[in-house]
């Protein structure tokens, strides 16, 4: 009799249990990424009244008779791979993950694991958790002193993610040097063939940032199909020209680079360039070609037969800094010549690119502007109705070394790799880091921590870290995971537990009533 009273205890406090965990998980059904859990019995030990016995030759076996004495919790498992719904919020720094992973913050003293991705920047700058101020951690962007590159080295080791520091919030201006001179050029537009001649614009920048107008001439010549290009004016932003001192320092000509396995160095106050590589020769950074036709053939690959036309033009040349060389007219030092294949209506000359130079390397110019050399080969001589389509542009036919302004930051915006990037008022973007996640080999077996955090455990293994695209996943920006509670799920059950507690509640009262009725035969 005592058996059953006791099954229906254990029988209730099992239901209790349920009815707790039911209770937690509608509790959190808002709760930001929470995983619900559910719990599963098992029944307790058995009293056995009788062993089990083998058949003999003469009788059949017979089983155990064994009376069970309640239920208990047998496990309270978590849903801990099944994806929340999403929540969209707008803010930049919430995050959601889509996979297995987890985020990883640590709390001063050791990493946790959390899939609830609501992120603000503190007063320092860095990517913390709003709940409890948590640092987010990752990568941080490393550049690369020798290429520039800026890239993320995921075998640095793991640390907070700044990503609002000072010298992240403006972006440094750079030169523009390439640019594009494009387009038709018709014989019979009447600007071209006029005294004045047809004005091409070129906007540039300078290295620190400010923004000019290069204003070049063109007109056609007394050879068919050549026509003379000429710097005739740079004006600043407020359209104000640089003045005829800084117009004398430039020189405009054709450039050519040094051959592959040379490099240069000047001495400025000697005037010279020293190149190293197959040949070595030191000689005086600007001078004639008809004196420098021996480097112009080891360095730059000259022919002879384009040395000998230059000598004949009376050309003079220009090295630059990193090494490229600028030949240009002696008598006319801001005017070149292009030419046209008169059947073709391609360009024929120069075959290569035409320089501004600007002579900042023999220390005569101003230091702010850089060389831009620019490419001519997108230019034609043909007959567009009488109208010229040329036009000058910065950067070169794929849009790089364009230069720009000096920007400030306009925003951050995370990737779906986690990657986090500035963006920058003068169109750039900066690599700051990147977020790193955590995978477990078994994540149901995390310890919950509160404020929903894990830590791991014995048997949930060590965290893997790594880059959330490692396993498929992925992160969203401007959204947060939610709760993973289905509340029609929990009510049913929450019906089941509650007849499961009544039904043993009635094992007790009826076994009361037979206690009862067997104190009662005395009477």
């Amino acid at each position: 009799m005592l058996r059953s009273m006791y099954s229906g205890v254990a029988g209730l406090k099992t239901h209790q249990t349920k009815m707790d965990v039911i209770g937690n998980n509608i509790a959190n059904v808002n709760t930001t990424s929470y995983k619900s859990q559910s719990i599963s019995f098992s029944d307790l030990m058995y009293q056995t009244t009788q062993n089990a016995s083998g058949a003999t030759s003469t009788t059949g076996g017979v089983n155990a008779r064994q009376i069970g004495l309640g239920s208990k919790s047998g496990a309270i498992s978590t849903a801990i791979s099944t994806q929340g719904a999403t929540q969209t919020t707008n803010n930049p720094f919430d995050l959601m993950i889509t996979g297995n992973s987890f985020f990883v913050v640590n709390n001063g003293t050791s990493n946790e694991y959390t899939r609830d991705g609501s992120f603000y920047v503190d007063g320092s700058g860095n990517l913390a958790m709003q709940s409890t101020g948590y640092y987010v951690y990752g990568w941080t962007a490393q550049t690369d002193a020798t290429t520039g590159v800026t890239s993320i080295n995921q075998n640095s080791g793991l640390g907070k993610l700044q990503v609002m520091n000072k010298k992240y919030m403006t972006y440094e201006p750079e030169a523009t040097t390439q640019a594009v001179i494009s387009g038709n050029i018709d014989a019979k537009d009447a600007n071209v063939t006029s005294t004045a001649g047809k004005t091409v614009t070129l906007e540039f920048y300078d290295n620190k940032g400010y923004l000019y107008t290069a204003e070049f001439t063109l007109k056609n010549s007394s050879i068919p199909n050549q026509y003379t290009l000429a710097l005739t004016d740079i004006l600043d932003s407020s359209g104000t020209t640089v003045g005829t001192d800084q117009l004398g320092k430039i020189k405009m000509g054709d450039s050519y680079s040094m051959a592959s396995g040379y490099s240069a160095s000047q001495d400025t106050t000697a005037a010279t360039t020293t190149f190293t590589g197959t040949t070595t020769a030191t000689v005086a950074t600007a001078g004639t070609v008809s004196a420098a036709s021996t480097f112009l053939t080891n360095v730059y690959g000259l022919t002879t037969a384009q040395i000998s036309a230059y000598e004949t033009a009376g050309t003079s040349y220009n090295i630059s800094k990193d090494g490229s060389i600028t030949l240009y007219s002696t008598a006319s030092a801001k005017t070149v010549t292009l030419a046209y294949n008169a059947t073709t209506g391609k360009i024929s000359s120069p075959t290569s690119k035409i320089s501004m130079d600007f002579l900042n390397d023999a220390g005569s110019g101003s230091t702010a502007f850089s060389d831009i050399d620019i490419d001519v080969s997108a230019t034609t001589n043909l007959n567009s109705s009488g109208t010229s389509t040329i036009q000058a542009s910065k950067g070169d036919l794929d849009n790089n070394n364009t230069g720009r302004k000096l920007g400030t930051m306009t925003g951050i915006t995370v990737a779906t790799d986690g990657k986090i990037n500035a963006t920058y008022s003068n169109g750039q973007t900066r690599l700051l880091g990147q977020i790193a996640v955590a995978e477990f080999a078994n994540a149901s077996g995390l310890e919950k921590q509160g404020d929903n955090l894990y830590s791991s455990t014995l048997n949930s293994g060590d965290p893997t870290i790594q880059d959330v695209t490692s396993d498929s996943g992925s992160i969203s920006t401007g959204v947060l995971e939610m709760s993973n509670v289905d509340l029609s799920n929990e009510f049913t059950n929450m019906i089941t537990a509650q007849r499961g507690f009544q039904a043993n509640s009635r094992i007790i009262t009826v076994s009361d009533t037979l206690l009862e009725e067997l104190t009662n035969l005395k009477r």
